[in-house]
């Protein structure tokens, strides 16, 4: 399995997109990695007056073997315990290789399932960080072995990534900021 590389710089941990080899899986985005995230990106709930934009996702170097994929939205620095899933996506078709992001996640190719997310409610939803720290926020496309997860709609984050690891052939990560607000 082949997985992203993180670094210490200053005193935050980022995720950093380590130098992709020729056959690694690669996730680009139109916000480069460790950016801020734009404030039209942002939410428009809890104090957040964004416009709920996502980014328009790219991947590359699909390994052999892939029969879907899983995209997946989290805050690392969430104040949980346990972090906070913005978007959870799963059962997308092999040949898929962008989400073209846009109001409230844009449109997902057919077939596509989205999980709930921390709100209870499956969709996609934009950061909102607290006010007064710089949150974490990352993007990961995950190469799976299987045309489907076995899970049903509806489920939580939690449940669905149980299925994503088990069959995950490979992962990139992205990692933004976004606060403070």
């Amino acid at each position: 399995m082949k997985r992203s590389t993180g670094y210490l710089l200053g005193l935050s941990l980022l995720t950093a997109q380590a130098p992709a080899m020729a056959n690694e899986l690669l996730l680009k985005s139109d916000l480069p990695a460790r950016s801020t995230i734009p404030a039209e990106y942002y939410w428009n709930q809890f104090g957040c007056s964004g416009e709920n934009l996502a980014p328009t996702l790219e991947w590359e170097n699909v390994p052999e073997g892939t029969k879907s994929f899983a995209v997946t939205f989290y805050d690392l620095d969430a104040p949980t315990g346990s972090g906070f899933w913005h978007r959870v996506v799963y059962n997308l078709p092999a040949d898929t290789n962008s989400l073209p992001g846009g109001k409230d996640g844009g449109v997902l190719p057919k077939g596509a399932i989205e999980s709930n997310t921390d709100l209870g409610a499956p969709g996609f939803f934009g950061p909102c960080p607290p006010e007064g720290r710089q949150h974490r926020y990352q993007w990961t496309v995950h190469a799976l072995s299987v045309d489907k997860l076995p899970v049903e709609e509806g489920a939580t984050p939690a449940l669905v990534g149980f299925f994503i690891w088990q069959h995950e052939l490979a992962k990139s990560s992205l990692t933004l900021l976004a606060g403070p607000r």
